[in-house]
């Protein structure tokens, strides 16, 4: 009788965990349903479209302007989750930025997200330049790789800032000063050949 209790017991922690589990996953929304960019809209410069469920950003080098397609909503703080692969050129995933007349397009922050090592660095277009670009040491532990496909994490929440590429952070700020609320975006860089896939990106408010 006690092994059948413990038993019960033990499978009954299971179920409680893993519906708290699924009520946390809950919270997080789809920025990005997999069919359209519905919620979204490009400024110009370079080409965006849906193929395959994936987010697909091209633009030749020809041009010169940094064509970013950017949430129509703003947000404050939140945790966004999201894949991402570079097959050629220099992206990033902009967040709490605004629009503004120049050939950028937006100020604001912005994950590195390029064919290098410097991915996962903080960049605040507009503003300091780099805010932080990851270790060596860090480079090494996350694994990525050009042209296959890389989790991004990132947690605003004030001016605590964490981004995690493949699990592992590679930018902490903490009481950071700037910007708080803005949009996010998802940018092509101009003057350069560029191809960059986004997908499954989903946001929980905090």
């Amino acid at each position: 009788m006690k092994n059948r209790f413990s038993l019960r017991l033990i499978l009954g922690l299971f179920l409680v965990a893993g519906v708290a589990a699924h009520a946390a996953d809950a919270k997080f929304q789809p920025l990005f349903h997999g069919t359209n960019l519905k919620g979204w809209e490009p400024t110009p410069g370079g080409k965006w479209e849906v193929k395959n469920g994936v987010i697909v950003g091209t633009s030749p080098k020809s041009e010169r302007r940094h064509g970013i397609l950017l949430t129509k909503k703003r947000f404050k703080d939140f945790v966004v989750k999201a894949k991402f692969r570079v097959i050629h050129g220099d992206s990033g995933f902009y967040f709490r930025v605004d629009r503004v007349k120049s050939g950028v397009s937006v100020h604001g922050f912005q994950v590195e997200i390029d064919e290098t090592d410097e991915t996962g660095g903080l960049y605040e277009t507009g503003g300091r330049g780099w805010v932080h670009q990851p270790t060596a040491e860090v480079a090494k532990k996350r694994a990525y790789k050009k042209g296959e496909w890389s989790d991004l994490e990132l947690t605003a929440k004030g001016g605590d800032i964490t981004v995690k590429i493949n699990g592992v952070v590679s930018t902490k700020l903490t009481n950071d000063k700037s910007r708080k609320e803005g949009h996010i975006g998802l940018q092509l860089h101009g003057g350069q050949v560029m191809h960059v896939e986004y997908k499954d990106i989903q946001l929980k408010s905090l």
